[in-house]
């Protein structure tokens, strides 16, 4: 909003005039600027001369069978194609977004950093997954940023994305409707909490000590285990927001009780949520996740060591849209 306030005083609009541009833009979703029909046509055409609304075009709309989970390919002016997930739960609906383009983290066990990273996306081209979506499902009621890439590698579009969708003259979503995953990138947590948003932190941990860690995600090697955990400690007294830590349960790499235990120990003193994930099948990884005994074998584990720990329900796996199974191809 800000911008288009500076934009306006600059060509001698009335300040208004921002708000209804942004209105238009961002909670009416306009495809063009001859839409905005409470401007003059001079305002239109004078926005039309400096500015397009760019839209993503929807090349492929997948649905499971089993839960109604939508995967959808978008594609971007430059050829570069992401991917996003609607995902209806019986209370809410949530929509997973991409906030790169491919991948450049090498996690062992995710299929979206097999073609490495092509490049960032702008804030609007994080939004346009959540509109493009928005159009056509039921109320949208959080996003969460678990798609392709590491958002905080692309801190300043994310930080622009949230302050947009959580505008009131635009689609007004709470902040606490609004989840960012990390694979660890320690700078940049203690940039966000410096921001003290009331959003929602997960950190990729899959791993509760470093060796392990390491092997499936070479991020640890740059942040070791400790500078990690003294990070997400800071993050929670700077915000006061309880962290989420995802841990994709490999089968005989990181899901035997010395694991659960080494976790327990890992995270005890830190407010927090366990989020276990049973890794998704993914071709060319030569790991794979355990059967649903095994899971609740560990969920169990913590419970019993006082930690507060969900194994996260599998949803669109069909179609290759479950966590870590985005790649961003025809089929």
């Amino acid at each position: 909003m800000e911008e288009w306030e500076r934009w306006a005083e600059s060509r001698g609009e009335q300040a208004f005039r921002a708000k209804q541009v942004f209105q238009w833009l961002h909670q009416k979703r306009a495809q063009s600027f001859e839409e905005m029909t409470n401007l003059s046509k001079a305002l239109r055409a004078k926005l039309a001369e400096e500015f397009e609304v760019g839209v993503l075009e929807t090349v492929l709309v997948q649905k499971s069978k089993r839960d109604g989970t939508r995967k959808y390919l978008f594609g971007l002016e430059d050829g570069n194609r992401i991917e996003s997930v609607y995902m209806p739960y019986r209370d809410w609906n949530a929509v997973c977004i991409s906030s790169q383009a491919g991948c450049g983290m090498g996690c062992g066990f995710c299929a979206s950093t097999i073609g490495g990273l092509k490049r960032s996306l702008t804030a609007g081209e994080m939004l346009g997954q959540v509109y493009e979506i928005a159009g056509e499902v039921p109320k949208v009621s959080s996003v969460v940023v678990m798609g392709s890439g590491e958002p905080l590698h692309n801190l300043e579009n994310l930080l622009k994305f949230i302050r947009i969708i959580t505008s009131p003259e635009g689609m007004n979503l709470s902040g606490r409707g609004i989840t960012v995953s990390t694979c660890g990138i320690v700078p940049k947590i203690r940039e966000l909490a410096e921001e003290k948003l009331p959003i929602n932190l997960a950190v990729s941990l899959h791993a509760a000590d470093q060796e392990k860690r390491e092997m499936l995600m070479p991020v640890a090697r740059e942040y070791p285990l400790d500078q990690l955990m003294d990070a997400c400690r800071d993050y929670f007294s700077k915000t006061g927001r309880r962290l989420t830590f995802e841990y994709a349960l490999i089968s005989g790499v990181n899901d035997s009780r010395d694991d659960a235990v080494r976790l327990c120990e890992l995270l005890h003193g830190i407010n927090c949520y366990v989020n276990l994930i049973p890794m998704n099948p993914v071709r060319e990884s030569r790991f794979r996740g355990p059967g649903r005994q095994k899971a609740e074998e560990f969920r169990d584990q913590l419970e019993k060591r006082g930690l507060s720990v969900a194994i996260r329900r599998e949803m669109g796996a069909d179609i290759d849209g479950a966590c870590g199974q985005l790649r961003a191809r025809l089929r």
